[in-house]
């Protein structure tokens, strides 16, 4: 039998939002929210930022996860150098896929650059979509988010503070890299818009910031010590800049 007097859980708001919430806890909860104006006012700004998700992504969202994003993929990574030239032919094919590159003349196999952005803005353009579970680590666990990315990942992972840019953290997930675990978090913004912050361990010592583009999201990649980032957002070109340069201005502060 209901009980009308149980709190409504955070759980229970996502559910009815997204349509998830069983039928007989439905009109409890819909009572719960004429009674609580603030939930009720919570529930209407999620739903009108999942209405302004599926608007940009619908067209993106039932593309299949990409292999190289697939977590088994991590232990099976190592064996596929094996195959240098098929492997190098395969991902200059994925890439050739990405429009707008600033630098050209690229060989037939694609660049850390854009191998590297490639990737991440895959991992922005599938998860930035998720309203219930676009991370495995929310942002209010932020000390165990990046203790526990820096134990997987091998190297320092700092979320940087972006609250200055508007941006609040989410929180993070684990995924495959180039060579091994990458880091993912992701940040939002009061309208709704998402950034993501990838990290990988790569090849290239250091590099300068370099922008890619990819249908309505750009990308800055750079490298320092060891560490690929790449931060993706919008089709801002300015505002993503303001942002990137934050990041990067942090990570060098805390020397990651």
């Amino acid at each position: 039998m209901n009980d009308r007097n149980i709190p409504v859980t955070e759980d229970e708001l996502h559910a009815y939002v997204d349509g998830e919430l069983p039928a007989e806890r439905r009109a409890d909860v819909e009572a719960w929210l004429a009674a609580h104006p603030e939930d009720a006012e919570r529930v209407q700004s999620w739903r009108a930022m999942a209405e302004m998700l599926h608007a940009r992504y619908d067209a993106i969202v039932q593309e299949p996860v990409p292999a190289r994003l697939e977590l088994e993929r991590l232990e099976r990574r190592p064996r596929q150098w094996l195959y240098g030239a098929a492997a190098a032919v395969l991902v200059a094919f994925v890439a050739g896929g990405t429009a707008g590159w600033v630098a050209h003349g690229a060989a037939s196999a694609p660049s850390t650059f854009q191998s590297f952005t490639a990737d991440a803005l895959d991992a922005h353009r599938l998860y930035v979509v998720e309203v219930r579970h676009p991370v495995e680590v929310g942002g209010n666990e932020r000390d165990h988010l990046q203790a526990w990315l820096t134990r997987r990942c091998g190297w320092t992972v700092f979320a940087p503070n972006l609250e200055a840019s508007g941006l609040k953290l989410v929180g993070g997930r684990l995924l495959p890299g180039p060579n091994g675990p990458a880091s993912f978090l992701m940040y939002e913004g009061a309208s709704g818009e998402r950034y993501t912050i990838y990290t990988a361990k790569t090849e290239n010592g250091a590099t300068q910031m370099r922008y890619a583009r990819t249908d309505k999201d750009g990308a800055l990649f750079w490298a320092e010590r060891g560490v690929g980032y790449v931060v993706s957002g919008g089709g801002d070109r300015e505002r993503l800049t303001k942002v990137a340069q934050a990041v990067y201005d942090q990570a060098e502060k805390n020397g990651t």
